[in-house]
């Protein structure tokens, strides 16, 4: 089983907290200021209305389909190797260069990660099953539906390797973290200053909506400036 030990990085409670409370947004654009332009998993949308996610990566990928490997192959293939052994908080994250026109996980094997205590489904191909899956109850993130099964046009090759979904390159440890407007992936050992940081610039902006909702201009208030900041010391005092 993954531990301290063998991730790149642990989430702590604090993480948690703060990952679960920010905007793929937000922190989207915490990767910006880094020099890192390409976070957001583009062109996915959550299956359920209001879901949020968070785990480690555990990838999965799928290339076009052979044939002759299948043929040869003993064993369970990379799709249900990664299925069963994925651990507790982990999200199955497949890349499936982006073909919209076979399922990529049914309903089974979407079950079967939610009872290994994974938090979630990422795919940048099509789901199977799609309204068995939406009563499942785990978060997922999809291109499209497809009742055709995977084997229309994809060998699952191998899991637990770096990835492509979604324009985005994935490394098995990295954090993943999911809303309503879609996914994005944190570098493991960028994930405490993000999450950090990103807290941070979400209790500036609540100050900042609010001065704008009452009426004033953004300019001083969003971004912060110095002069404003004790003005902002004061109202974050009283807000707790």
């Amino acid at each position: 089983m993954a531990d301290e030990n063998t991730r790149p990085v642990v989430l702590s409670d604090d993480m948690r907290m703060k990952f679960n409370a920010v905007s793929t947004a937000t922190l989207a654009g915490q990767m910006q200021r880094r020099g890192m332009q390409n976070s957001f998993l583009s062109g996915l949308k959550p299956l359920n209305p209001g879901q949020r996610m968070l785990g480690y990566a555990h990838t999965l990928r799928y290339v076009p389909r052979r044939e002759d490997f299948e043929r040869r192959q003993k064993g369970p293939n990379a799709q249900r190797q990664a299925v069963e052994s994925i651990e507790p908080d982990e999200v199955l994250v497949i890349e499936a260069r982006g073909e919209p026109h076979a399922g990529t996980i049914g309903d089974i094997f979407a079950m079967r990660v939610l009872k290994s205590g994974g938090t979630g489904v990422v795919t940048d191909g099509a789901l199977r099953d799609t309204p068995a899956i939406a009563d499942i109850p785990i978060p997922v993130y999809h291109q499209s539906s497809h009742a055709a099964t995977l084997g229309r046009f994809h060998t699952p090759l191998d899991h637990q390797i770096p990835i492509a979904c979604a324009g985005v390159t994935v490394f098995p440890g990295d954090i993943v973290v999911g809303d309503g407007e879609g996914v994005v992936v944190i570098p493991a050992l960028l994930a405490e200053e993000i999450a950090n940081d990103s807290y941070s610039q979400e209790i500036e902006e609540e100050f900042a909506l609010l001065k704008v909702a009452e009426g004033e201009s953004s300019i001083g208030v969003f971004p912060l400036s110095d002069a404003r900041r004790p003005e902002f010391e004061e109202w974050l005092k009283t807000r707790g």
